[in-house]
Formats: structure tokens, C-alpha cells, sequence
């Protein structure tokens, strides 16, 4: 039971797979991750996400894997869940193999006292993507419905795993996967019907869209329910309906087309009680990271009377 005070607020580990000298993370000395670790907490953050695209936790042996777990105990940070990014369970050539690093995942991260593994359907960008001033601006990888049962299959089977070391698996939205809507990803939700199963409304992922989309409200209506983490990040948006021209760029929570301070309010009225990761594109992603999560904190205290008595008492 958290207070607005303690409350996870983790930095998205945004820093690349490789050391400055283009060495893997995974096989850097310990010094380049104290560095970037120190980043993060020398700009208040307590808690981290280490995603599987910064120091891949199941690629570490066992020796290095405990020189991660002193470098957590020499910043005094805690890690509330852990994300992968683009591994789809059912990917064609590697969804098996994805399935058995999250399984892998599962058991590290029990270890260092993370409670969720956020995992998605999203897969590698295209070339044209990966060209683009920003990847959302090409169409990317669309699910295969035929896939769509093992996908619950796999889920399911994750589900199994997370619930007997006490932990969740929460499952992120994207376009034009299987949780690539609010009505997709609840039905997705419901469907695999595992308790230690729910969903990661990062509606940030969909609002950036260059095509028609619906209400951010309408979609935050109906998938907070399932919520049990959040990549939470905001963008500006316009589009012209004459034109059809649409624009969009990253942007700070506060200033977004988000009323996040609704919408916060709205979950933990819904008895929201799981962690957030603040997620910023472009320029000096960790400061409006860090920026991000002092305003995440600042809407929890304003909020404090939608929490349970137990929680208020904590804080006093």
C-alpha cells in the first residue's frame, strides 16, 4: 500500500544497449552502468526500469548478474517492473525463444523484488521506420489475427509463471497489435482470464498515431480497469480535417493533449495501485523524464484523499 510519497516512479532506462565506446552493456565494465544509474538518481529518481533494451538481464551469468544487484543497493533504487520492448511472444522466427527470456526475466526479476513484467506484441522496426524522424510516423508490424490464440496460449503460460513468484504480467498497448486498441486490449485481456494478467494503458502509443483516432477519454474509460502498470508519456496533436494532414511530437506530461492530472485521478478512483514509468522521445529524454515524474508525484499527493485510509496514515 503506497502513499503519494513512496509511490514507484521508475526512469525508462533509455540509454542505449551500448557503452560510449560501442562495447554491449551487457559486457561493460560495472563503472559505465554506475554512471548511468548515478544520472538517474542524481535527478531524484528512487526507482528504475531496467528494459531489455538497455542491460538485458537474462543475457548477464550469474557473476555479473550479482554485480547488478550491489550497483541497485549502492544507489538506493528499487526496481517495480521490468519491460520488454520489441519481442513479441509469437513473433514467426523468435516468439519461442521470446517466450523463454521472459520466463528467464521472471525469475531475475523476482530476485531484485520486481513485481511486474511488462511484455507487448510489438516487433523489430522496418527500414523505413528506423529511417523516419520519429519510427511512428511508417506503419510498422500488424498482428496476425490466425496467431491471436497462442498469443493467449503464451500469455496464459506467462501468467502461470508471474503468479507463482508473486508477480504480474501486464501487457502494453500498441497499434496494430493485439492490445492495439482499448477494445482490442480489453477483449485480449478478458480472454486470457488470468488473474495475474492486465494491461499497461500507454495510450502515449497511440495518440502519437498519424491516422484517426478516438478520444484519449474514451480509451483511458475503458482499459483502466485492467491497469496494474504504466509507461506514462504524453504528446501534442493536431490534425486537419480538410487536410487530413496530422502532426504530432513528443511533449512533457503537463503540456500534452493528456489531461493527465484527470486521468490519474480517475485510476486510483478505479483503485489503481501500480507502478508508473515516465517515457520521454527526443532531446534530454531523462530531464523531462525526471521533470515528469516530480509532476506524477505532485497529482498523487494532490489525489491523496482517493487513497485508502492505510495509505494516508503511512504518509503522516
Amino acid at each position: 500500500m503506497y502513499s503519494a510519497d513512496d509511490w514507484p516512479i521508475a526512469a525508462k532506462m533509455n540509454f542505449g544497449a551500448n557503452a560510449p565506446d560501442g562495447t554491449p552493456l551487457t559486457q561493460a565494465p560495472v563503472s559505465v552502468w554506475d554512471e548511468q544509474v548515478a544520472q538517474v538518481t542524481d535527478l531524484g529518481y528512487r526507482w528504475i526500469d531496467p528494459i531489455d533494451d538497455w542491460i538485458n538481464l537474462t543475457e548477464l551469468s550469474p557473476e555479473r548478474f550479482v554485480e547488478f544487484k550491489r550497483l541497485l543497493g549502492r544507489h538506493g533504487v528499487g526496481v517495480p517492473a521490468i519491460s520488454f520492448g520489441r519481442r513479441s511472444p509469437v513473433d514467426v522466427e523468435h516468439g519461442a525463444a521470446h517466450v523463454a527470456m521472459m520466463h528467464r526475466m521472471l525469475d531475475l526479476g523476482a530476485e531484485i523484488g520486481a513485481g511486474v513484467l511488462n511484455v507487448g506484441f510489438m516487433s523489430s522496426l522496418t527500414e523505413a521506420q528506423s529511417r523516419a524522424l520519429w519510427f511512428w510516423h511508417e506503419n510498422g508490424h500488424v498482428d496476425d489475427p490466425a496467431l491471436r490464440p497462442l498469443a493467449i496460449e503464451r500469455i496464459r503460460e506467462l501468467g502461470d509463471h508471474a503468479q507463482r513468484n508473486g508477480m504480474q504480467i501486464s501487457l502494453e498497448m500498441y497499434e496494430d497489435t493485439y492490445t492495439g486498441s482499448a477494445e482490442e486490449a480489453v477483449s485480449f485481456v478478458r480472454d486470457t482470464d488470468h488473474p495475474a494478467v492486465g494491461l499497461n494503458p500507454d495510450i502515449g502509443n497511440l495518440i502519437r498515431l498519424h491516422r484517426p483516432i478516438v478520444s484519449y477519454q474514451s480509451m483511458f474509460d475503458q482499459v483502466l480497469p485492467y491497469a496494474n502498470y504504466w509507461h506514462i508519456k504524453n504528446y501534442l496533436r493536431d490534425e486537419d480535417p480538410a487536410t487530413g494532414a496530422y502532426f504530432s511530437a513528443p511533449a512533457p506530461l503537463e503540456s500534452g493533449l493528456i489531461d493527465y492530472r484527470s486521468v490519474i485521478r480517475q485510476a486510483l478512483r478505479l483503485g489503481y495501485r501500480g507502478a508508473f514509468q515516465t517515457e520521454h522521445y527526443g532531446g534530454d529524454w531523462l530531464g523531462v523524464g525526471a521533470a515528469n515524474a516530480q509532476y506524477v508525484r505532485g497529482v498523487l499527493r494532490s489525489a491523496s484523499s482517493l487513497l485508502p485510509v492505510e495509505a494516508r496514515e503511512a504518509a503522516r
